[in-house]
Protein backbone atom coordinates (compact mmCIF):
# COMPACT_ATOMS: atom_id res chain seq x y z
CA UNK A 1 0.00 0.00 0.00
CA UNK A 2 1.32 3.52 -0.76
CA UNK A 3 1.59 5.34 2.04
CA UNK A 4 0.40 9.00 1.97
CA UNK A 5 2.94 11.72 3.08
CA UNK A 6 1.89 13.73 6.51
CA UNK A 7 3.72 14.97 8.67
CA UNK A 8 4.79 12.90 11.11
CA UNK A 9 5.82 10.62 8.16
CA UNK A 10 8.43 13.68 7.44
CA UNK A 11 9.30 13.39 11.08
CA UNK A 12 10.30 10.22 10.71
CA UNK A 13 12.27 10.48 8.11
CA UNK A 14 14.04 13.04 8.89
CA UNK A 15 15.03 10.84 12.29
CA UNK A 16 15.37 7.80 9.64
CA UNK A 17 18.27 10.12 7.76
CA UNK A 18 19.20 11.64 11.55
CA UNK A 19 19.80 7.52 12.27
CA UNK A 20 21.88 7.07 9.11
CA UNK A 21 24.20 9.92 9.82
CA UNK A 22 25.06 8.81 13.59
CA UNK A 23 25.54 5.62 12.17
CA UNK A 24 28.66 7.16 9.92
CA UNK A 25 30.05 8.85 12.50
CA UNK A 26 28.50 11.93 12.69
CA UNK A 27 26.34 14.26 15.09
CA UNK A 28 23.37 15.51 13.90
CA UNK A 29 20.63 16.98 15.73
CA UNK A 30 17.48 17.86 14.13
CA UNK A 31 16.15 21.52 14.58
CA UNK A 32 15.75 24.52 11.81
CA UNK A 33 19.75 24.59 11.97
CA UNK A 34 20.90 20.94 12.47
CA UNK A 35 24.95 19.86 13.25
CA UNK A 36 27.14 17.29 11.46
CA UNK A 37 30.32 17.09 12.29
CA UNK A 38 33.68 16.68 9.82
CA UNK A 39 36.14 17.94 8.40
CA UNK A 40 36.70 21.65 7.64
CA UNK A 41 36.83 22.89 4.17
CA UNK A 42 36.80 26.30 3.61
CA UNK A 43 35.13 28.02 0.33
CA UNK A 44 37.14 28.35 -2.97
CA UNK A 45 37.83 32.26 -4.35
CA UNK A 46 36.57 32.45 -7.59
CA UNK A 47 38.76 31.08 -10.87
CA UNK A 48 40.69 28.99 -8.02
CA UNK A 49 41.38 25.33 -8.32
CA UNK A 50 38.36 23.99 -6.53
CA UNK A 51 39.06 20.30 -7.51
CA UNK A 52 42.66 18.29 -8.27
CA UNK A 53 41.74 15.10 -9.71
CA UNK A 54 45.46 13.27 -9.25
CA UNK A 55 46.20 9.91 -11.20
CA UNK A 56 43.13 7.84 -10.54
CA UNK A 57 42.73 3.97 -10.93
CA UNK A 58 40.11 1.59 -10.54
CA UNK A 59 40.51 -1.83 -11.04
CA UNK A 60 37.77 -4.40 -9.64
CA UNK A 61 38.17 -8.50 -9.21
CA UNK A 62 37.40 -10.31 -12.34
CA UNK A 63 37.42 -14.17 -11.34
CA UNK A 64 41.21 -14.76 -11.30
CA UNK A 65 42.31 -11.31 -13.23
CA UNK A 66 41.66 -7.66 -12.52
CA UNK A 67 39.85 -5.07 -15.30
CA UNK A 68 40.92 -1.54 -15.35
CA UNK A 69 38.24 0.60 -15.54
CA UNK A 70 40.44 3.86 -14.81
CA UNK A 71 44.12 3.49 -15.70
CA UNK A 72 45.68 6.97 -14.30
CA UNK A 73 43.31 10.28 -14.12
CA UNK A 74 44.40 13.57 -13.90
CA UNK A 75 42.70 17.06 -14.23
CA UNK A 76 41.87 20.37 -12.78
CA UNK A 77 38.42 22.41 -12.45
CA UNK A 78 38.27 25.64 -11.43
CA UNK A 79 35.70 27.07 -9.15
CA UNK A 80 32.53 28.20 -11.19
CA UNK A 81 33.57 26.23 -14.15
CA UNK A 82 30.86 24.16 -15.87
CA UNK A 83 32.87 21.52 -17.19
CA UNK A 84 31.37 17.96 -19.26
CA UNK A 85 33.05 14.67 -18.76
CA UNK A 86 32.39 12.73 -21.81
CA UNK A 87 32.55 9.27 -23.33
CA UNK A 88 30.92 6.14 -24.46
CA UNK A 89 29.31 3.67 -22.07
CA UNK A 90 31.82 1.69 -20.57
CA UNK A 91 34.35 4.00 -20.49
CA UNK A 92 34.80 4.77 -17.30
CA UNK A 93 33.04 8.52 -16.71
CA UNK A 94 30.39 7.22 -14.36
CA UNK A 95 33.10 5.43 -12.62
CA UNK A 96 34.90 8.37 -12.36
CA UNK A 97 31.78 10.60 -11.66
CA UNK A 98 31.39 8.37 -8.31
CA UNK A 99 34.89 8.91 -7.55
CA UNK A 100 35.09 12.62 -7.80
CA UNK A 101 31.65 12.65 -5.82
CA UNK A 102 33.00 11.11 -2.89
CA UNK A 103 30.59 7.95 -3.65
CA UNK A 104 33.31 5.43 -4.09
CA UNK A 105 36.94 5.37 -3.94
CA UNK A 106 39.71 4.65 -6.13
CA UNK A 107 42.15 2.12 -6.57
CA UNK A 108 45.21 4.70 -6.28
CA UNK A 109 45.49 8.32 -6.85
CA UNK A 110 44.19 11.24 -5.05
CA UNK A 111 40.91 13.46 -5.20
CA UNK A 112 40.83 16.84 -3.14
CA UNK A 113 38.69 19.17 -2.82
CA UNK A 114 39.96 22.61 -1.76
CA UNK A 115 43.08 20.86 -1.22
CA UNK A 116 41.57 18.51 0.80
CA UNK A 117 41.62 14.85 -0.10
CA UNK A 118 38.77 13.14 0.26
CA UNK A 119 39.83 9.88 -0.45
CA UNK A 120 41.44 8.69 2.51
CA UNK A 121 38.20 9.94 4.40
CA UNK A 122 36.14 7.74 6.76
CA UNK A 123 32.15 7.30 5.45
CA UNK A 124 31.28 9.50 7.96
CA UNK A 125 33.58 12.80 6.68
CA UNK A 126 32.45 11.80 3.43
CA UNK A 127 29.00 11.98 4.51
CA UNK A 128 29.92 15.43 6.07
CA UNK A 129 32.05 16.59 2.73
CA UNK A 130 28.76 15.39 -0.12
CA UNK A 131 26.22 17.16 3.21
CA UNK A 132 28.26 20.85 2.43
CA UNK A 133 30.25 20.73 -0.36
CA UNK A 134 28.61 18.54 -2.94
CA UNK A 135 25.20 18.66 -4.69
CA UNK A 136 24.19 15.49 -7.14
CA UNK A 137 21.75 15.43 -9.70
CA UNK A 138 20.70 12.11 -10.94
CA UNK A 139 19.80 10.42 -14.51
CA UNK A 140 16.45 9.24 -12.77
CA UNK A 141 15.90 12.46 -10.58
CA UNK A 142 15.69 10.01 -7.49
CA UNK A 143 12.93 12.15 -5.84
CA UNK A 144 11.13 10.23 -2.89
CA UNK A 145 7.63 9.55 -4.72
CA UNK A 146 5.61 10.51 -1.21
CA UNK A 147 7.02 13.74 -1.02
CA UNK A 148 5.97 16.80 -2.72
CA UNK A 149 8.28 18.48 -4.41
CA UNK A 150 8.87 21.15 -1.88
CA UNK A 151 9.54 18.15 0.80
CA UNK A 152 11.87 16.94 -2.07
CA UNK A 153 14.06 20.18 -1.75
CA UNK A 154 14.03 20.08 1.82
CA UNK A 155 14.82 16.37 2.70
CA UNK A 156 19.15 17.53 2.86
CA UNK A 157 18.75 20.42 4.73
CA UNK A 158 17.64 18.01 7.56
CA UNK A 159 21.04 16.84 7.44
CA UNK A 160 24.23 19.80 8.52
CA UNK A 161 24.39 22.84 9.60
CA UNK A 162 22.40 25.06 7.70
CA UNK A 163 21.01 28.83 8.21
CA UNK A 164 17.49 30.00 8.25
CA UNK A 165 14.06 27.82 7.64
CA UNK A 166 14.75 24.57 5.65
CA UNK A 167 11.04 25.34 3.84
CA UNK A 168 11.78 28.68 2.95
CA UNK A 169 14.87 27.67 1.44
CA UNK A 170 13.42 25.40 -0.87
CA UNK A 171 10.56 26.78 -1.60
CA UNK A 172 13.28 30.35 -2.94
CA UNK A 173 14.93 27.14 -5.17
CA UNK A 174 12.24 25.85 -6.34
CA UNK A 175 11.37 29.68 -7.70
CA UNK A 176 14.94 30.17 -8.86
CA UNK A 177 14.40 26.93 -11.10
CA UNK A 178 10.91 27.86 -12.47
CA UNK A 179 8.90 25.99 -10.33
CA UNK A 180 7.04 28.28 -7.70
CA UNK A 181 3.89 27.25 -9.16
CA UNK A 182 4.40 23.26 -8.42
CA UNK A 183 5.84 23.43 -4.77
CA UNK A 184 2.61 20.86 -3.39
CA UNK A 185 3.02 18.63 -6.29
CA UNK A 186 4.36 15.10 -6.01
CA UNK A 187 7.30 13.72 -8.18
CA UNK A 188 3.80 11.76 -10.48
CA UNK A 189 2.46 14.65 -11.16
CA UNK A 190 4.99 16.28 -12.34
CA UNK A 191 6.84 15.74 -16.23
CA UNK A 192 9.92 14.65 -16.49
CA UNK A 193 11.77 17.70 -17.20
CA UNK A 194 9.88 19.31 -14.02
CA UNK A 195 10.90 16.06 -11.99
CA UNK A 196 14.34 17.28 -13.10
CA UNK A 197 14.28 20.50 -12.31
CA UNK A 198 13.00 19.69 -8.60
CA UNK A 199 16.37 17.28 -8.30
CA UNK A 200 18.70 20.33 -9.48
CA UNK A 201 16.93 22.69 -6.42
CA UNK A 202 17.46 19.77 -3.89
CA UNK A 203 21.54 19.74 -5.28
CA UNK A 204 21.17 23.35 -4.57
CA UNK A 205 19.79 22.99 -1.41
CA UNK A 206 22.86 22.59 1.10
CA UNK A 207 24.40 25.53 -1.45
CA UNK A 208 27.19 23.23 -1.96
CA UNK A 209 30.04 24.65 -4.13
CA UNK A 210 30.01 21.92 -7.00
CA UNK A 211 27.11 20.20 -8.06
CA UNK A 212 28.06 17.13 -10.05
CA UNK A 213 25.14 15.36 -12.43
CA UNK A 214 25.21 12.09 -13.85
CA UNK A 215 23.65 12.02 -17.70
CA UNK A 216 20.89 14.82 -16.67
CA UNK A 217 19.33 14.81 -20.04
CA UNK A 218 19.74 10.73 -20.19
CA UNK A 219 15.84 10.52 -19.51
CA UNK A 220 14.26 13.51 -20.98
CA UNK A 221 13.20 14.54 -24.54
CA UNK A 222 15.24 16.92 -26.78
CA UNK A 223 13.39 20.13 -25.95
CA UNK A 224 13.33 19.15 -22.20
CA UNK A 225 16.98 18.05 -22.23
CA UNK A 226 17.57 21.51 -23.69
CA UNK A 227 15.42 23.46 -21.85
CA UNK A 228 17.48 21.74 -18.20
CA UNK A 229 20.90 22.43 -19.95
CA UNK A 230 19.96 25.84 -20.42
CA UNK A 231 19.18 26.12 -16.77
CA UNK A 232 22.20 24.59 -15.53
CA UNK A 233 24.09 27.44 -17.75
CA UNK A 234 21.60 29.86 -16.06
CA UNK A 235 22.39 28.71 -12.72
CA UNK A 236 25.79 28.81 -12.40
CA UNK A 237 26.17 32.55 -14.26
CA UNK A 238 23.29 33.60 -11.29
CA UNK A 239 25.48 31.47 -8.04
CA UNK A 240 28.75 31.10 -8.98
CA UNK A 241 29.02 27.31 -8.51
CA UNK A 242 30.89 24.74 -10.45
CA UNK A 243 28.66 22.57 -12.67
CA UNK A 244 29.93 19.10 -13.17
CA UNK A 245 28.10 16.41 -15.92
CA UNK A 246 28.77 13.44 -17.35
CA UNK A 247 27.05 12.42 -20.48
CA UNK A 248 27.93 10.58 -23.74
CA UNK A 249 25.93 13.24 -25.95
CA UNK A 250 28.53 15.28 -27.86
CA UNK A 251 25.60 18.14 -28.30
CA UNK A 252 25.35 18.02 -24.42
CA UNK A 253 28.69 18.65 -23.98
CA UNK A 254 29.09 21.21 -25.65
CA UNK A 255 27.12 23.17 -23.53
CA UNK A 256 30.05 23.55 -21.23
CA UNK A 257 33.25 25.45 -21.28
CA UNK A 258 35.51 22.48 -20.77
CA UNK A 259 34.75 19.23 -22.21
CA UNK A 260 37.12 15.85 -21.00
CA UNK A 261 37.14 13.10 -23.05
CA UNK A 262 37.57 9.40 -21.64
CA UNK A 263 38.22 6.97 -24.12
CA UNK A 264 38.57 3.34 -22.57
CA UNK A 265 39.63 5.06 -18.79
CA UNK A 266 42.02 7.29 -20.20
CA UNK A 267 41.77 10.91 -20.83
CA UNK A 268 41.38 10.97 -24.67
CA UNK A 269 41.64 14.98 -25.18
CA UNK A 270 40.24 18.38 -23.38
CA UNK A 271 38.51 20.59 -25.60
CA UNK A 272 37.13 23.84 -24.85
CA UNK A 273 34.06 25.92 -25.89
CA UNK A 274 35.74 27.91 -28.07
CA UNK A 275 36.83 24.57 -29.95
CA UNK A 276 40.86 24.41 -28.50
CA UNK A 277 42.30 21.44 -27.76
CA UNK A 278 44.48 20.96 -24.77
CA UNK A 279 46.98 18.05 -24.79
Amino acid sequence: MILEFNKNAFILLKRIIAFIFNKQGTTVTMDDTTTIQGPTILPSAKGSVIMDVRAITKSLPLGRERIDILKGISFQIMSGEFVSIIGPSGSGKSTLLGIIAGLDNPTSGQVLIDDVNITKMSEGQLAAVRNSKIGMVFQAYNLIPTLTAQENVEVPLYVGRHKGSPSARARELLELVGLSHRLGHRPSQLSGGEQQRVAIARALSTDPAIVIADEPTGNLDAKNGENVLELIASLRERTGKTFIIATHDPAVASHADRAIRIVDGLIASIDTSEGRRQP
